[in-house]
């Protein structure tokens, strides 16, 4: 994974623009939020050709899946994790294991007890010197990165951690950087990115939701 340089432009606030298209039902808004407008720019076969494209540049990149582990962060990278699985064993013949995380004990926004852990990560092999590659549904802020991070080191010592991620919507509060990305979407800071998928949701679409008049609450916390 590389350090975010001066990464201004991806960061700033622009508006999402003309290319939106509208969408019918969404995902509940966030708690405390009132969002309004509500727009799709990722339909079912944007989010294949991504995930398809995706696995090849992970391939490409690492030389082959020798090595190479997947670690999806609950919810919705894992199910994106287990598509890039398939994928990579469709191109290449392998099957690359796949691993679930749970980041809530390594959040920075509530009190970490010592030794805490989490009965909803899954990861059945070790990860020291292993091809690491993060997945993700959607990159904000980047603490859920830095708490992955966390997590994942005190599983091991992996020879690369790389970050893969469906969506990128810029305003990065810390130095991380994704290693492959579906699609940047400049995003207005208060708007929230909804990621919604046949395993959970049922519907394969990524849509923005506008906050209403008067509205400035930031959503997607990752």
């Amino acid at each position: 994974m590389r350090k975010q340089n001066a990464d201004s432009q991806r960061a700033a606030p622009i508006s999402s623009g003309s290319f939106l298209r509208p969408v019918g039902e969404s995902a509940p808004a966030p708690t405390g939020s009132r969002l309004s407008a509500k727009a799709a720019v990722m339909d079912g076969e944007d989010i294949r050709r991504a995930v398809t494209r995706i696995a090849h540049e992970i391939l490409e990149r690492n030389k082959g899946a020798h090595d190479l582990v997947l670690i999806g962060i609950r919810t919705r990278g894992v199910p994106i994790a287990h598509r890039l699985a398939e994928q990579i064993r469709r191109i290449e013949g392998v099957e690359v294991p796949v691993g679930e995380l749970d980041i809530t004990p390594h959040r920075d926004d509530r009190q970490r007890s010592p030794g805490a852990n989490s009965a909803d990560t899954r990861i059945d092999f070790d990860l020291t010197g292993r091809r690491v590659v993060v997945v993700d549904e959607v990159l904000f802020t980047g603490r859920t990165v830095r708490a992955a991070l966390d997590a994942l080191v005190e599983r091991g010592r992996p020879a690369t951690i790389q970050l893969a991620v469906l969506v990128d919507r810029g305003h990065r509060e810390l130095p991380i950087r994704p290693d492959y990305v579906g699609k940047n979407i400049p995003t207005a800071r208060a708007e929230h990115v909804t990621v919604r998928l046949c395993d959970p949701d049922g519907e394969e679409v990524v849509f923005i939701e506008r906050p209403a008049s008067g509205e400035s609450h930031g959503a997607n916390r990752t």
